[in-house]
């Protein structure tokens, strides 16, 4: 029983002893093998205890001399490293001062090398500024100048003798100043020329081409298919969408001259601006704004076609039944296959009718013929009277959607506000340029009508008026 106890005690003892020594070795040295567990420690007795005990602090005392020895060394190697970049500092800021004096030195020299050079140069330090403001102009202008599209590459020069003159360590050579009162001789001079070479061109969707272009001037250039051209930053380009109206004609004819004199459409505002030819090419085409006009647009336009021909109808059909009529009055005898024949054939077929009779008679048949002559007359005039009012209803329609956008969008683009109400009073347009039309036809097909009608009314009243004298005789 007393064994049993001292080898329990053995074993706490060991734990509580040995466990922070182990702890430290594994602080000091991670790859030291680890210690005894409390398991492998068997004490018999407490001498043995008291060997184990002694053992772990000789140890535990030799592993704490070389930890210190290390650490030692270490604080050694850091007061080594501290030493070495405080020398390197010292030597650094020796350097510093060395060039800081250096720079002052060489300010000091550089503003009396700047002073030598003004006083060199005199007065030809405001030729040069006068030589720098022109080269500026002339390389603005040149950039965008349609004589560049014939002669590239000058404004890359102005630009670099720009640049140099800017220094001021260079000055420009005799031939640079020559080339550039060359070039402003050559603008000036190309702007009165028509000029004929060959350019790469390239179409709307971006292929290039060889072709032959005609340059009028700084104005405009077109190809020999009269196309208008184009320039930007040294490439031509063929306008996506032409001016039209006899002017690509005439670009034609000009390219294709030799010499003499052609009729041709310029813009005078030239390249930088083109407003005139982008106005123009602009401008919608009749066909563009009748599609404008929407649905409603449509409706009016079959509205019109209808009464067109319609009218032309009635006006042929008039027209034959007229000339049918004028043959009846020149001959003796009724036919049945004209509106005065028919009218006439019925004091034939009653030759014994009174005279009061025969007026009604007369009357009827009269009556019975003018509404085919007055036919599609009612039609045109109801076309005449709607189309207005359709062309009202698509523009009160087309500025509802317009103020829509402008609540969605607010007003601050005025030109697509504009857009919008021209586009709402398209249709306006097209009911008026129906009605006038159909007012003009409705007069002119009722002219035809009346006149038969009259012709009809007259022979009629003639024929009673023969029958009541012949009956008073």
């Amino acid at each position: 029983m007393r064994s049993q106890l001292l080898k329990v005690s053995a074993i706490l003892l060991a734990s509580t002893l040995i466990a922070p020594l182990a702890y430290a070795q594994e602080e000091a040295d991670a790859e030291a093998p680890p210690p005894p567990t409390p398991q492998e420690i068997a004490a018999e007795n407490l001498d043995q205890l008291l060997n184990l005990v002694k053992r772990g602090q000789a140890r535990a005392s030799s592993e704490n001399a070389a930890r210190e020895a290390r650490f030692t060394q270490d604080k050694a190697n850091q007061a080594a490293a501290l030493k070495r970049a405080e020398e390197e500092r010292r030597r650094e800021e020796r350097r510093s001062a060395r060039l800081e004096k250096q720079f002052e030195q060489n300010e000091l020299l550089i503003a009396a090398k700047q002073e030598q050079l003004r006083e060199r140069l005199g007065t030809l330090s405001e030729l040069f500024g006068h030589l720098t403001a022109a080269s500026g102009d002339l390389a603005s202008n040149v950039e965008v100048s349609l004589v560049s599209s014939e002669y590239p590459g000058r404004e890359g020069f102005l630009k670099d003798l720009i640049a140099k003159m800017s220094g001021s360590d260079q000055l420009p050579s005799i031939e640079e100043i020559e080339r550039v009162w060359f070039e402003l001789l050559r603008e000036i001079r190309e702007q009165g020329e028509v000029s004929r070479f060959t350019a790469q061109v390239a179409t709307p969707s971006g292929e290039l081409s060889e072709r032959e272009v005609v340059r009028v001037g700084a104005f405009n250039i077109v190809d020999t298919a009269g196309n208008y051209l184009s320039f930007n930053v040294d490439k031509l380009a063929e306008l996506p969408r032409q001016p039209g109206g006899g002017f690509n004609s005439q670009a034609q004819d000009l390219a294709s001259s030799q010499s003499g004199l052609a009729q041709f459409g310029i813009d005078p505002t030239g390249p930088t601006g083109g407003s005139f030819l982008a106005a123009i090419i602009d401008s919608p085409t009749i066909s563009e704004r009748r599609h404008q006009g929407g649905y409603v647009g449509y409706a009016i336009t079959a509205v019109g076609a209808f009464a067109f021909i319609l009218a032309i109808y009635r006006l042929v059909v008039l027209t034959a039944v007229g000339g049918k009529v004028s043959s009846q009055l020149r001959s003796s005898s009724a036919r049945d296959d004209n509106p005065l024949g028919r009218v006439l054939k019925v004091p034939e077929t009653n030759p014994n009718m009174d005279t009061e009779t025969l007026e009604l008679k007369m009357a009827e048949a009269v009556l019975s013929e003018t509404p085919k002559l007055e036919q599609g007359l009612t039609l045109l005039k109801i076309i005449a009277a709607v189309a207005p009012l359709m062309g009202l209803l698509g523009t009160v329609t087309g500025m509802i959607i317009t103020f829509q956008a402008i609540t969605i969008f607010g007003a601050g683009d005025p030109k697509a506000m504009a857009g919008g109400i021209s586009s709402a009073l398209v249709t306006t347009v097209l009911g008026l340029l129906v009605a006038i039309p159909t007012v003009l036809l409705h007069t002119v097909v009722n002219g035809r009508s009346q006149r038969i009608i009259h012709v009809l009314n007259e022979q009629a009243t003639g024929i009673v008026a023969e029958h009541s004298e012949r009956a008073h005789n």
